[in-house]
């Protein structure tokens, strides 16, 4: 279960955008800066003074970042910043500079990683500074806008299946959604060696199943039917939740007594009594940044384990239209953004 992708296989899924080049902006130090919450309009193209890493830190220069659900959760006003806030939480880049106390980087290694929420500045940025302890080097055979779509969803899905629900080879995984965390959750279920159904739309459904799945579920159908059908035992032994925290229950129901249940978002209604009665652990997840799990990470894409998908490559200036586009739907993969224009 642990075999790469075959060759043919890998562009079929990375057609939807092209990769080695990123669109042009302009020259200097420039950061997509909210100075109040709202809609997409809110953020605004600014000049910024370029900042400066202290001991600990490294300057990256940032060549590309993602746009992910948390971002506009956090510009809606939904979740606590202070303004102005620059937003974003991917980063693939290469060390401009490096603080004095930095051990691993010197300035040219292209690296990959996941800004920390809330404390500081993001990504949507030319220029970034991050903790040494948090930067990983960029797979060899990604480009910058491939890598830029990893660190952050990658990571939630790696957190929730292998370090809480500890998935392991032979067992069956449901996993609801397939957006970039869903689609990075296929791919790490399989290469786990686990047999993965997938609850998602019409539209990913021919993806699952070229990213690993073994069975596609429509938003419409009843999941907890079509487990009770047709998996081993009438139920899973694991399921990761990316959409629906209002079916708790029935996603207990599905999930086999000492089953585990992870869940990017938070869980809605009753369901939490039976779990406790069958042993069934739930693990809430907020991921946060951390350079050993991307290093695993990385193995895996360079392996062939794991590639990115990629919906569409744009200007960072565009990071408006990215958000209206993500609200909107239809979105399958990673919207790009890009300050630099080679990658």
């Amino acid at each position: 279960m642990n075999r790469p992708l075959p060759a043919p296989f890998l562009p079929a899924i990375l057609t939807r955008a092209t990769f080695d080049v990123c669109p042009v902006t302009g020259g200097g130090m420039k950061a997509i800066v909210m100075t109040r919450f709202g809609g997409p309009d809110v953020l605004r193209l600014e000049e910024r003074a370029e900042p400066r890493p202290r001991a600990h830190e490294l300057l990256v220069r940032v060549y590309a970042t993602s746009v992910n659900t948390v971002d506009c959760s956090i510009r809606r006003g939904e979740q606590a910043v202070a303004l102005p806030a620059v937003i974003g939480y991917d980063v693939s880049g290469v060390v401009e500079t490096v603080g004095a106390e930095v051990q691993d980087f010197v300035p040219g290694d292209e690296v990959f990683y996941m800004p920390e929420m809330f404390s500081s500045d993001g990504s949507y940025a030319e220029y970034h500074v991050a903790a040494e302890k948090i930067v990983a080097r960029k797979p060899r055979n990604l480009s910058h806008p491939e890598a830029a779509g990893i660190p952050l969803a990658a990571s939630a899905a790696w957190e929730a299946l292998i370090g809480r629900a500890g998935l392991r080879a032979g067992e069956t995984v449901l996993i609801l959604g397939a957006g970039d965390t869903g689609l990075f959750g296929i791919q790490i279920a399989r290469a786990a060696g686990a047999q993965v159904y997938v609850v998602c739309p019409p539209e990913a459904a021919a993806l699952a199943l070229q990213l690993g799945a073994s069975r596609t579920i429509d938003l419409d159908e009843d999941f907890l039917a079509v487990v009770q059908i047709e998996s081993p035992d009438a139920a899973v032994e694991v399921v990761f939740d990316t959409i629906d925290g209002n079916s708790l229950r029935r996603i207990v129901q599905a999930t086999k007594a000492h089953g585990r249940i992870a869940s990017t978002v938070a869980a809605a209604g009753p369901g939490l009594e039976d779990a406790l009665a069958r042993n069934i652990t739930h693990h809430l997840v907020s991921v946060e940044p951390n350079r050993a799990r991307l290093d695993l990470i990385r193995a895996m894409i360079q392996r062939g384990q794991i590639v990115p998908v990629i919906d569409s490559v744009l200007s960072l200036q565009d990071a408006a239209s990215a958000h209206r586009q993500l609200e909107v739907g239809g979105v399958l993969g990673k919207l790009i953004l890009c300050s630099v224009t080679t990658a």
